[in-house]
Protein backbone atom coordinates (compact mmCIF):
# COMPACT_ATOMS: atom_id res chain seq x y z
CA UNK A 1 0.00 0.00 0.00
CA UNK A 2 1.29 3.47 -0.92
CA UNK A 3 0.16 6.91 0.16
CA UNK A 4 -0.56 9.56 -2.43
CA UNK A 5 -1.54 13.16 -2.93
CA UNK A 6 -3.83 14.03 -5.83
CA UNK A 7 -4.32 17.31 -7.68
CA UNK A 8 -7.72 18.86 -8.47
CA UNK A 9 -8.04 16.62 -11.56
CA UNK A 10 -7.54 13.51 -9.44
CA UNK A 11 -4.06 12.77 -10.80
CA UNK A 12 -1.28 11.54 -8.53
CA UNK A 13 1.22 14.32 -7.85
CA UNK A 14 3.06 12.88 -4.84
CA UNK A 15 3.84 9.35 -3.68
CA UNK A 16 5.03 8.13 -0.28
CA UNK A 17 5.67 4.85 1.52
CA UNK A 18 4.47 6.45 4.76
CA UNK A 19 1.32 8.48 5.49
CA UNK A 20 1.78 12.20 5.88
CA UNK A 21 -0.46 15.26 6.08
CA UNK A 22 0.02 15.69 2.31
CA UNK A 23 -0.17 12.00 1.36
CA UNK A 24 -3.19 10.58 3.13
CA UNK A 25 -5.00 8.77 0.29
CA UNK A 26 -4.01 5.13 -0.35
CA UNK A 27 -3.47 3.10 -3.49
CA UNK A 28 -2.00 -0.32 -4.31
CA UNK A 29 1.64 -0.25 -5.35
CA UNK A 30 0.98 -2.04 -8.63
CA UNK A 31 -1.96 0.12 -9.70
CA UNK A 32 -1.81 1.53 -13.24
CA UNK A 33 -2.05 5.04 -11.77
CA UNK A 34 1.13 4.53 -9.73
CA UNK A 35 2.99 3.02 -12.67
CA UNK A 36 1.94 5.91 -14.91
CA UNK A 37 3.03 8.43 -12.28
CA UNK A 38 6.43 6.76 -11.87
CA UNK A 39 6.92 6.49 -15.64
CA UNK A 40 6.47 10.26 -15.89
CA UNK A 41 9.20 11.05 -13.38
CA UNK A 42 12.51 12.48 -14.56
CA UNK A 43 15.67 10.43 -14.14
CA UNK A 44 17.21 7.04 -14.83
CA UNK A 45 14.66 5.12 -12.76
CA UNK A 46 11.80 6.39 -14.91
CA UNK A 47 13.48 4.92 -18.00
CA UNK A 48 13.50 1.49 -16.34
CA UNK A 49 9.88 1.87 -15.32
CA UNK A 50 8.83 2.94 -18.82
CA UNK A 51 10.79 0.01 -20.25
CA UNK A 52 9.10 -2.37 -17.80
CA UNK A 53 5.68 -1.10 -18.82
CA UNK A 54 6.47 -1.69 -22.48
CA UNK A 55 7.96 -5.11 -21.75
CA UNK A 56 4.79 -6.20 -19.96
CA UNK A 57 3.07 -6.24 -23.34
CA UNK A 58 5.78 -8.53 -24.73
CA UNK A 59 5.26 -10.95 -21.82
CA UNK A 60 1.48 -10.85 -22.31
CA UNK A 61 1.82 -11.65 -26.01
CA UNK A 62 4.30 -14.46 -25.28
CA UNK A 63 1.90 -15.94 -22.73
CA UNK A 64 -0.93 -15.82 -25.28
CA UNK A 65 1.21 -17.69 -27.82
CA UNK A 66 2.21 -20.37 -25.29
CA UNK A 67 -1.42 -20.83 -24.25
CA UNK A 68 -2.66 -20.95 -27.85
CA UNK A 69 -0.07 -23.57 -28.83
CA UNK A 70 -0.88 -25.69 -25.78
CA UNK A 71 2.65 -25.41 -24.41
CA UNK A 72 1.19 -23.98 -21.21
CA UNK A 73 -2.23 -24.40 -19.66
CA UNK A 74 -3.94 -21.43 -18.01
CA UNK A 75 -4.51 -23.58 -14.93
CA UNK A 76 -0.74 -24.18 -14.66
CA UNK A 77 -0.41 -20.55 -13.57
CA UNK A 78 -0.72 -19.68 -9.88
CA UNK A 79 -4.09 -18.24 -8.86
CA UNK A 80 -2.63 -14.74 -8.43
CA UNK A 81 -1.16 -14.86 -11.96
CA UNK A 82 -4.46 -16.13 -13.39
CA UNK A 83 -6.25 -13.22 -11.73
CA UNK A 84 -3.81 -10.67 -13.15
CA UNK A 85 -4.04 -12.18 -16.64
CA UNK A 86 -7.83 -12.02 -16.54
CA UNK A 87 -7.71 -8.43 -15.28
CA UNK A 88 -5.41 -7.42 -18.15
CA UNK A 89 -7.65 -9.18 -20.69
CA UNK A 90 -10.64 -7.34 -19.29
CA UNK A 91 -8.84 -3.99 -19.46
CA UNK A 92 -7.77 -4.65 -23.04
CA UNK A 93 -11.30 -5.59 -24.05
CA UNK A 94 -12.79 -2.50 -22.40
CA UNK A 95 -10.24 -0.22 -24.05
CA UNK A 96 -10.02 -2.18 -27.33
CA UNK A 97 -6.23 -2.34 -27.06
CA UNK A 98 -4.77 -4.75 -29.61
CA UNK A 99 -1.28 -3.90 -30.80
CA UNK A 100 -1.02 -7.01 -32.97
CA UNK A 101 -3.85 -7.42 -35.45
CA UNK A 102 -5.42 -10.80 -36.23
CA UNK A 103 -3.32 -11.18 -39.34
CA UNK A 104 -0.01 -10.39 -37.57
CA UNK A 105 2.16 -13.26 -36.42
CA UNK A 106 5.09 -13.63 -34.10
CA UNK A 107 8.14 -15.33 -35.58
Amino acid sequence: MLYIKRNEEGEIVMLSKEPSPECNDTVEGDSPEVLAFLAGQVGGASQFIASDLAFVRVVEDLLEVLLAKGVLSFTDLPAAAQSKVMERKSLRAKNDVNLLGDEDTLI
